[in-house]
């Protein structure tokens, strides 16, 4: 049977006899990362920091100048449509309003 939002239906004995096997299962703690002490687990860090900095893909020169320029222009290009509407909007308000 499918389980539905809100449904009321009891799980069967095997589905409750399988979740606590797997809650024993992952009751263990420890591991690799348990048993280090606080230097241990901020110099893994540390470690896979490094790692993942190395796998980004840094833009060249180039690509900077020019994703800075697009960005700059793009904001000048806001800046000036919000501030022709803003003006328009105060030309209404001075109109209704008086």
């Amino acid at each position: 049977m499918t389980d539905a939002v809100g449904s009321i239906d009891m799980p069967d004995a095997q589905d409750e006899a399988s979740a606590d096997q797997d809650s024993k299962k992952k009751a263990r703690k420890g591991g690799k990362r348990g048993k280090k002490g606080p230097l241990g687990r901020l110099a893994l860090f540390y470690r896979q920091v490094v790692a993942e900095l190395r796998k980004v893909v840094w833009p060249t020169r180039n690509q900077l100048s020019t994703y800075t320029t697009v960005v700059i222009v793009f904001v000048v290009i806001m800046i000036g449509i919000v501030t022709v509407i803003d003006t328009g909007f105060e030309h209404v308000v001075k109109y209704v309003f008086g």
